[in-house]
């Protein structure tokens, strides 16, 4: 198998594996919670954040108020927008230090009911360039302020689809509000040796995710 073809197969197992353990949590955090899932994909040019907001029963109502402005029963795309870019105006984006501009590529609010259940996950897809950068390590840090009245948070790094992009440690504080990311950016692809780190970006991602339902129980 060419080594191409053996790396988007672990790519695509292990991006499998984080979705499904954030979709885990996400069905394990407590009704008063805003549960804010960010998954952080780094490119050589860009970097990609999926952010999932999962409200608790409780809380549901609330939250659909925020978005539903004019109290139709109903989401517009226009409010989900509204809603979004407010949301993104609390969060931070950086590389080396420098600051990125996050834009909002697309917002999914599912039906209402479903949130109301608890189930339903409002999807933020954001996007920001990255100048050119030189090879060699770097640093992307987020940082993630939206809610913090009902907040708890999750952050991860995902398994880089670029060749050229090898994430060699995931940093977060304890609430997860804030994640740094070290990345090597390489001129040419890395050796076929190589690919075993995603796999230990799984297990780091693993006990993260354990670790934080221990301490939501």
């Amino acid at each position: 198998m060419a080594p191409s073809s053996l790396r988007n197969r672990i790519i695509a197992g292990l991006t499998s594996a984080i979705v499904v353990a954030l979709s885990v949590a996400a069905s394990a955090h407590r009704p008063d919670e805003y549960l804010q899932a960010a998954r952080i994909t780094i490119d050589p040019d860009r970097v990609q954040v999926e952010l999932d907001l999962t409200a608790g029963m409780s809380v549901a109502d609330a939250i659909i108020r925020d978005i539903d402005r004019d109290g139709s029963g109903s989401i517009t795309s226009r409010e989900a927008r509204e809603y979004a870019a407010g949301a993104v105006k609390t969060m931070r984006l950086e590389v080396d230090r420098r600051p990125l501009q996050l834009e909002l590529t697309n917002v999914t609010v599912p039906d209402l009911e479903a949130i109301r259940r608890g189930e339903g996950a409002i999807r933020l897809e954001l996007n920001a360039r990255l100048p050119s950068l030189a090879a060699g390590p770097h640093q992307v840090f987020f940082l993630n302020a939206h809610r913090t009245d009902l907040g708890v948070y999750l952050a991860n790094a995902l398994v880089p689809v670029s060749p050229r992009i090898e994430v060699t440690a995931q940093r977060r504080d304890v609430a997860q509000r804030e994640i740094t990311v070290d990345y090597v950016l390489t001129t040419n692809p890395p050796a076929r040796g190589r690919t075993l780190l995603p796999l230990g970006a799984l297990v780091v991602l693993s006990l993260a995710t354990v670790g934080w339902m221990r301490e939501r129980q």
